[in-house]
């Protein structure tokens, strides 16, 4: 996968909240935690679970979440 943004770092799911229409995946980054607000179907799309191994992208102000 290719991507334009270069802010990629290695991490693993701590926790998802879904919300109504939106969850916040918790994602542990060596102790620390990044959180992305994505949508209910994204997390469904991408089959994402907690111990799942992700990358975050982060562009801007928004934190994505990518699996390979």
């Amino acid at each position: 996968m290719k991507i334009s943004a270069r802010n990629v770092i290695d991490g693993t799911v701590k926790e998802i909240k879904k919300g109504t229409t939106t969850a916040h995946v918790l994602i542990d980054v060596s102790g620390a935690t990044i959180t992305a607000a994505i949508t209910n179907e994204s997390v469904d799309e991408l089959s994402l679970k907690a111990g799942d191994k992700v990358k975050a992208v982060i562009k801007s102000s928004d934190v994505m979440v990518a699996v390979i």
